[in-house]
């Protein structure tokens, strides 16, 4: 299928009589009167053949030539209209000392339209000369291949022209207002969670960034205020509840899921659970003991001269125990220890009586 050779006139005798060990020619079998018929005309036939196959080469050779010739015709005219046109593709020509400064601004107007116009003329007649070149038959030959990839790559550098015509440029993401206020931006489009962690006094953002992305593609700024992490180019801009100190922050990624976990500690102490404990132990304990020195410097003796009373007040002993129960001092050992991580110190609850 498209070998030249199968229009020319005597091709089946010429292959029946030349390959004599072929049984199938073109989907029709080669019974044994085709093939003495043809090895009785050979001599006639290869003479056919051998006119046509130099006729063939002649018009193959003058092929070639028109087809260069066809190229240096659209080189030379791609040169001239890169001479005659600007960077926008426009023809210009020096009209600025000629019109007046009313004629300027009429041609100002009417450019727009103008260009249009000329748009629209030009998909027309693109449209036409592609439809006429696809319903033009083709030969099998190298010269009509390679002109149709020219004929696409053409198609294909205007499509890209137009596009970029078309694209509008985006402005720029505005991260910080006119008046300094930093704003919520997720141009990524990223689940996120915030939250205080009030035992660690920080602040930790969690950043759903993608999983399988590389960890060079993201940039993570903590500011006093606000945190921006930058993910493939897009920033990710959030506005802190409290402020954070930016040079304790920290940013790692989760080896299981890869999402971004900031840690930013606040702006003042931080109070650990550690550091909260010693200081109610403490208190209490001074505490127990400046009552233990009350009570021995306001210790009474009982009276027991027996010109006052013959037997000792014994209910005055038991009110003073009840005032000074031995609980008290037994309290310290109550308390929970250093190394319990539940505990939890209170300075509104009373203690324990």
């Amino acid at each position: 299928m498209g070998n030249p050779c199968a229009d020319f006139d005597g091709y089946r005798q010429f292959v029946v009589a030349t390959l004599q060990q072929l049984k199938w020619l073109d989907g029709r079998e080669i019974e044994r009167s085709e093939r003495i018929q043809a090895l009785q005309d050979f001599p006639v036939v290869e003479q056919q053949i051998r006119e046509q196959e130099k006729a063939y080469c002649l018009k193959r050779a003058k092929d070639k030539e028109e087809t260069q010739r066809k190229l240096q015709e659209e080189e030379n005219e791609g040169e001239k209209e890169g001479r005659h046109t600007g960077f926008d593709g426009r023809w210009y020509t020096d009209i600025g000392a000629t019109l007046p400064s009313s004629e300027e601004s009429k041609d100002d107007v009417q450019a727009p339209e103008i260009q249009e116009g000329e748009c629209k003329k030009k998909k027309l007649d693109n449209g036409e000369d592609d439809l006429e070149f696809w319903n033009k038959p083709s030969l099998y030959t190298p010269e009509s291949r390679l002109e149709t990839l020219r004929h696409m790559e053409k198609q294909r550098k205007d499509q890209e022209k137009l596009s970029e015509k078309k694209k509008k440029v985006k402005p720029p993401r505005v991260l910080i207002s006119e008046n300094g206020r930093a704003l919520n931006v997720n141009e990524p489009k990223l689940d996120f969670s915030l939250r205080d962690d009030e035992k660690r006094n920080q602040i930790v953002l969690d950043l759903a960034v993608y999983r399988y992305m590389d960890t060079s593609l993201i940039d993570v700024d903590v500011q006093p205020t606000y945190v921006r992490v930058m993910v493939k180019g897009k920033p990710f801009q959030l506005v802190l509840p409290a402020e954070v100190k930016p040079d304790s922050s920290s940013a790692r990624r989760a080896q299981t899921t890869g999402h971004l976990v900031v840690y930013m500690p606040k702006v003042g102490e931080v109070i650990t659970g550690c550091q909260g404990m010693s200081k109610p132990v403490k208190s209490t304990a001074d505490s127990s003991r400046e009552q233990t020195d009350k009570r021995s410097q306001q210790m009474e003796r009982l009276e027991v001269d027996p010109s006052k009373r013959a037997f000792p007040d014994v209910a005055n002993i038991v009110q003073e125990k009840r005032h000074t129960p031995r609980r008290v001092q037994a309290e310290p050992k109550i308390m929970p220890s250093e190394e319990d991580p539940d505990f939890e110190d209170n300075p509104e609850v009373p203690p324990l009586i």
